[in-house]
């Protein structure tokens, strides 16, 4: 399984976890590894924070199956992890978790 858009492994403290491929530059390059993955053999890729437009024009392009995580609606599947879905953070607050307590 490939990933492409924010590498959480790889993100520096200093710089934060940050959308990916605001630009369009930096949206191509995210598009580009995405087909590079698919065709090196990975069997699905996961998105990771990404607009989703990128997220949905990755998604049209590949055969194999996306995973959005963070990256809209457009992807095969999503992924939401369970710290996130019942709220146990205290610095990190992801836009797409509604705290409801």
């Amino acid at each position: 399984m490939g990933h492409v858009g924010l590498t959480p492994q790889s993100v520096n403290p200093q710089d934060g976890f940050r959308v990916q491929g605001r630009d369009a530059e930096s949206a191509f390059a995210i598009i580009e590894d995405a087909a590079i993955l698919e065709k090196v053999g990975c069997f699905s890729v996961v998105i990771e924070c990404v607009p989703q437009e990128v997220a949905k024009i990755i998604t049209s392009r590949l055969k194999i199956p996306t995973i959005g995580i963070g990256a809209g609606r457009h992807c095969d599947g999503q992924v939401l992890v369970t710290y996130d879905l019942l709220g146990l953070f205290d610095k990190f607050h992801p836009k797409f978790a509604k705290k409801i307590c």
